[in-house]
């Protein structure tokens, strides 16, 4: 019998978190030129051409695509993201870096966000086409840079320079679906059908400078504190997308509890880990993450900034604007630092129904609803060329790990036996698609 998926996920995942692959935004870190390097190292070993892109020095990505048996089928994307958020090694129980397993778990920065999905993407397409197992249509295996900082130099460069590379696709999956929690008692695997968009923004408050020791009542940082603090507190109503109130309804259905929009946190607890990270995709978001202004004590600067991270609803990008523009008020410049769409496709079609196969040909009886993801992943890249994307990273995992708590977080682990449970869903799913 030859070499399985469950064989070598594990260490594939370790051998990926060891290749520090940090992303500190702005084109700073090293870059993933290694982990590349890796990715296509693996998949030509086992007889698949590779290529790899470098957007600019050290950011690098690989593409390799796998022939299906029927060529008039559109061809599907899988892809992951090959960097990882930084990690403070002496915050950590493990060193972030080092893809240590203990306790039937691998320990390190990106062992959820997401080397454990590129892992058992690996581990299947190499399964694949070492044993000469054809899938139905074409498959495009994708590695990117980038996507921690918006996938300028991954994704999206891809997508605007080499096109080409994706032709005949219609959809894709990726991170941040498809693992499962318990809700009502009953075993749920939340598969990612909506994103919220990204609006990423300037806030700049101008006034009159001077001297630190005299009146001023035309002060920058004044009036950017009030503006942060107006727009940071600022109650967003709740708005139920039709992804959300599906997956609202399914979880009525589970549990018997009505979902009640005036106080949302009844029906929320009944979520377990997962209530804050489903929690916030109920209504738009706006957190201010910096602040900067002035350069000595005692000089009064002309103006005054704050980043603003907002998170949109699905069509909902130019209301909010509009809205943090009020919030700001005079005197307040708002302007977008970076900017990306929000998603919603349908939970239905051949897609979902095999995916949702694929899950209970390892857990019969599973429930399986739809929910949107407040962060955004490469899928939003994808979109541009059409193609329509879900999150489906399947993890079967136990009910004491706050898997979605760990995402940019510290002590990120992931159970060996989630692995090897994905590595055979993905197996299903890509042989019968």
């Amino acid at each position: 019998m030859g070499i399985t998926p469950e064989d070598e996920v594990v260490r594939i995942c370790q051998e990926l978190i060891r290749i520090d692959t940090s992303n500190f935004g702005n084109n700073e870190g090293p870059g993933e030129r290694a982990a590349a390097e890796y990715t296509a190292g693996l998949i030509e070993e086992a007889g698949l051409a590779t290529q790899l892109f470098e957007s600019v020095s050290g950011r690098a990505s690989v593409i390799a695509r796998m022939a299906g048996s029927d060529p008039a089928l559109p061809a599907l994307v899988v892809h992951g993201h090959l960097d990882v958020v930084p990690a403070q090694k002496e915050d950590w129980s493990v060193d972030p870096f080092s893809g240590e397993e203990r306790d039937g778990l691998v320990w390190g920065r990106g062992a959820v966000d997401m080397k454990d999905m590129d892992a058992m993407i690996l581990s299947v397409l190499r399964h694949l086409q070492r044993d000469g197992i054809k899938p139905k249509r074409d498959l495009i295996f994708a590695f990117f840079a980038d996507e921690e900082a918006g996938g300028t130099y991954g994704a999206s460069w891809l997508v605007d320079n080499k096109p080409e590379l994706f032709d005949g696709a219609t959809e894709a999956i990726s991170e941040v679906g498809g693992f499962s929690t318990t809700i009502g008692g009953q075993r749920t695997y939340l598969l990612q059908t909506a994103e919220k968009g990204i609006s990423w923004l300037r806030l700049v408050a101008h006034g009159r400078a001077g001297h630190g020791s005299q009146i001023n009542t035309d002060n920058a940082v004044t009036r950017l504190a009030r503006a942060v603090t107006r727009v940071g507190e600022y109650q967003w109503p709740i708005e139920l997308t039709p992804t959300t109130r599906q997956f609202l309804d399914g979880v009525t259905e589970l549990t018997g509890v009505e979902f009640n929009p005036d106080n949302p946190d009844t029906l929320l607890a009944e979520l377990g880990t997962v209530a804050r990270f489903v929690g916030a995709t109920l209504q738009n978001t706006s957190n201010p993450t910096m602040l900067k202004s002035g350069y000595k004590h005692n000089v009064i600067p002309g103006s005054a900034e704050a980043l603003v991270d907002v998170r949109t609803l699905p069509g909902q990008e130019e209301q909010v604007l509009a809205t943090i523009k009020e919030i700001a008020g005079d005197g307040v410049d708002v302007s977008y630092e970076h900017k990306d769409v929000s998603l919603e496709v349908p939970f239905a079609g051949n897609l979902v129904d095999s995916m949702i196969d694929a899950l209970h040909s390892e857990d019969p009886g599973a429930k399986v609803l739809p929910y949107t993801l407040s962060g955004g992943t490469d899928n939003k890249s994808l979109s541009r060329l059409g193609i329509t994307g879900y999150g489906f990273a399947p993890l079967q995992l136990p009910d004491d790990l706050d898997f979605t708590g760990m995402f940019h977080g510290v002590d990120e682990r992931v159970p060996t036996e989630s692995l090897k449970f994905g590595s055979r869903v993905l197996t299903r799913l890509l042989t019968t698609y």
